[in-house]
């Protein structure tokens, strides 16, 4: 393991290491919202004459930069979105994050664990849908449950973790994140930790936000995509942008579609995604933006697979996916040492007529307005529309008694709309001659929330092996409503108190109201409903980075976050208390840039406490479960030590349990909440043959290990370690005589986990009578054009 830490590094990166960045420790251009700057590998460390002329000169340099005409931030900040293909620094920490501090800040700036898997990195490592690219960053696990996307971080998991799409939360986790394709995506960003100063309510583990591709000023580039699969999935995209004939003004739009075949029987999604974007600078101090979005998702889905006594599986029972003993939650029948079935591995119980559709619509527009040379104003309102519908069997547990699985229906309806606005102004100013910036940001937005769901649960029982699957049967609805109305003030300030040294801090206080209400069939109104509750949350984070040597930065931050108890806004009933949890970290670690930009490496060790807890059970309930603490070490490095070869990996460690887990006849009190893994390792390497006599040739191998995982909150069934490894080609074509206006195309092949591993991929807490499987080994071509 200690060899593994030494040699492999997170992400990839491309040939740009050696492209001019600006250092670290210069003075600080305004913030803009209008992404990525470039800063310059750490240089030799200067003499000490050379040194204090270096600082005589710098209060000029500063000087300069904030007296530059306000045409300079904007327009450096769109033309850097041309680089966003091209990460300068093998992590990938030479991009502004928007979504990790307000302050227009590098990860290497921020005292906090922060990670960007950049558009180049997507697409090398063949990240073709959201959760392929979770899956990449260092500690995160995640699972595509029809019934919700969900992710794992630092020991938390679900709504304990934010998704947001360009720095907007939509809301819960659970009823919002959709897996959908990459090909439209300019990065993801990683949050670590608590973070609800920055994505509002939920943010314990931390927060997710993928970033659409935007506008860039200068010549149209044009990019295609199209690949195929062993299982007869076709993906494919088509996306431009650059600068109009009109002056000042710039575009951007993307199309993917996608449909994936699963691996289980009759199991797939499509997937239609549209976005894009117009910049225009009506002065050099002044630009308007407007964006637009659609998703289209339609899935015949797999609802997991069940698990079995080994005494009813005999010689089919499978070793290496599960290991433990279940009584079940749903038929109380006790199974003993449980497996998976071999004859149930690409078996589908969910009814033929199953269907999950989501259907979402997005619109923003503002403005950034450079008010003088050191005030910059930026405003964005937005609206976003989503129905989504669920339509399925999504029990499914076997019965010791009658040798048969027990299955039973579950119908869910969402019409979600929200609208809101965001603003923000950012002050650079001298503070006792020390440089300071502080960002006053206002947040408002309005949710509504209905939710048509099932009054009655059809079930009903097949056989293990050749079920006859039927059909949904009878359904009657009742009805839930959620509204929020959500105001935010965030202040947020970086003081410089050398150059090598800040102070960063941020505080949020976050009024909010929930109204709900809940009918049953015949449109009365359940007891206790309807109901109001009004909380008043304050939430923060206060640390320090401290550049010790060139490129050597440390750094420590106090963070906390809060959100509501149940997690859902649907599953806290009026006689449970209506509160808040809370929660707080302590993190710690460093981040080095080193060998003139060409490795670097991250490491960061946190403890992290959240309180009045409420854990999922099976049949869509909650019990209280105190408190869960997490703490945890995590090593990210990459290097590039010759131009051929590029290493990267990350692992992460982690010791999660609850704490005051008590209920009547028992505790689950040390006890480690369910999907959430000891280790998690990724790593993997290239080469690059630069002149191979043919055309340039990459090849290259990656590995994920995940250790052991509970399916529940006691502890009994455990989803074993696993370990998968992919391996791919790359064949780069260049610009020929039969296709001149091609100037990039790239052929790509790839194996994905070729050993065919058999394995656990993820539990829901609401099911635990079953479990989900991962893909075994496919096949992967594709090919991609620049022009």
């Amino acid at each position: 393991m200690s060899s593994l830490l030494i040699t492999v590094g997170v992400l990839p990166f491309g040939a740009a290491h050696g492209q001019s960045q600006a250092p670290s420790s210069a003075p600080d251009r305004a913030a803009t919202s209008l992404p990525p700057v470039t800063v310059e590998a750490p240089q030799r460390r200067q003499t000490a004459r050379s040194t204090a002329a270096s600082n005589s000169k710098r209060g000029r340099v500063s000087q300069t930069s904030r007296t530059a005409r306000p045409s300079t931030t904007v327009e450096a900040s769109s033309q850097s979105q041309g680089q966003q293909q091209l990460p300068a620094t093998p992590l990938n920490t030479n991009v502004v994050t928007p979504s990790a501090s307000r302050l227009g800040l590098t990860p290497r700036e921020i005292p906090a664990s922060v990670e960007v898997v950049g558009a180049q990195t997507i697409r090398e490592q063949g990240y073709n849908t959201m959760i392929d690219t979770v899956k990449g960053a260092t500690g995160v696990t995640a699972g595509d449950a029809p019934s919700d996307v969900s992710f794992s971080m630092r020991g938390f998991q679900s709504d304990q973790v934010n998704v947001t799409y360009n720095g907007i939360n939509l809301g819960p986790t659970s009823f919002t994140s959709l897996n959908a394709e990459t090909f439209n995506l300019d990065r993801v960003e990683f949050l670590k930790g608590p973070s609800s100063l920055m994505s509002g309510q939920g943010a314990v583990g931390g927060a997710i936000n993928y970033v659409t591709k935007m506008p860039h000023t200068g010549p149209i580039t044009n990019e295609a995509f199209i690949g195929f699969d062993s299982f007869g999935s076709i993906r494919s995209g088509y996306g431009s942008g650059g600068s109009t004939n009109i002056k000042g003004l710039d575009y951007r739009f993307d199309i993917s579609g996608a449909k994936q075949n699963g691996f289980i029987d009759d199991t797939y999604a499509k997937n239609l995604h549209f976005s894009g974007q117009l910049d225009y600078r009506l002065t050099n101090a002044f630009k308007v933006f407007g964006a637009a979005e659609y998703k289209d998702y339609n899935a015949r889905v797999y609802e997991g697979t069940p698990l079995v006594p080994i005494a009813f599986s005999g010689p089919f029972a499978t070793s290496g996916i599960v290991s433990g003993t279940k009584v079940s939650n749903y038929n109380g029948t006790n199974l003993g040492a449980v497996t998976i079935d071999s004859r149930s591995l690409t078996t589908n119980y969910n009814v033929l007529d199953n269907h999950k559709t989501i259907k979402e619509s997005w619109a923003r527009g503002g403005f950034e307005w450079n008010l003088t040379n050191d005030v910059t104003l930026r405003s964005q309102v937005y609206n976003y529309n989503a129905s989504r519908d669920w339509y399925n069997n999504e029990v499914s547990a076997f019965n010791a008694a009658t040798n048969l699985v027990d299955r039973e229906r579950f119908f869910v309806h969402h019409n979600q709309n929200l609208v809101g606005n965001n603003t923000d102004l950012t002050w650079n100013s001298y503070l006792f001659g020390m440089e300071n910036r502080l960002v006053t940001a206002f947040e408002f937005y309005h949710l509504d929330f209905s939710r048509p769901g099932a009054a009655n649960y059809p079930a009903d029982q097949v056989t293990l092996v050749d079920p006859v699957r039927g059909y949904y049967g009878l359904l009657s609805t009742q009805r839930q409503t959620a509204t929020i109305d959500s105001f935010a003030i965030n202040l947020e300030d970086r003081l410089k108190i050398t150059q090598n040294f800040a102070l960063i801090g941020g505080l949020r206080y976050n009024p909010f109201e929930l109204d709900r209400t809940s009918t049953d069939v015949s449109g009365v109104s359940k007891a206790g409903f309807p109901y109001s509750a009004s909380f008043q949350p304050v939430t923060g984070r206060i640390g320090y980075t401290w550049e010790a040597l060139p490129g050597l930065t440390f750094y420590s931050q106090y963070a906390t976050a809060s959100d509501l108890s149940a997690g859902s806004i649907f599953l806290l009933e009026p006689t449970q208390p209506l509160t808040l949890t809370s929660a707080r970290s302590y993190e710690t670690g460093v981040k080095n840039l080193l060998w003139n930009g060409l490795a670097e490496w991250t490491f960061s060790a946190f403890d992290i406490e959240r309180s009045n807890v409420y854990s999922a059970q099976a049949g869509q309930t909650l019990n209280l479960a105190g408190k869960v603490k997490s703490q945890g070490v995590e090593f990210a490095a990459a290097a590039r030590p010759i131009p051929e070869v590029k290493l990267w990996g990350n692992v992460a460690y982690l010791h999660t349990r609850y704490a005051d887990y008590d209920f009547a006849g028992g505790s689950f009190s040390g006890n480690t909440p369910p999907n959430i893994p000891a280790v998690i390792v990724n790593g993997g390497a290239s080469y690059r043959f630069l002149n191979p006599g043919w055309f340039p040739v990459e090849l290259g191998v990656s590995v994920r290990h995940v250790g052991d995982r509970f399916s529940t909150d006691a502890n009994t069934v455990t989803m074993l370690a696993y370990t998968t490894a992919d391996a791919f080609a790359f064949v780069d074509i260049p610009k020929s005589s039969i296709f001149p206006t091609v100037t990039d195309t790239r052929v790509t092949f790839r194996v994905r986990n070729f050993t065919d591993a058999k394995y656990a991929a993820w539990s829901n807490p609401f099911y635990p009578d079953q479990i989900l499987l991962g893909a075994p080994r496919s096949y992967e071509v594709g090919a991609s054009f620049r022009f």
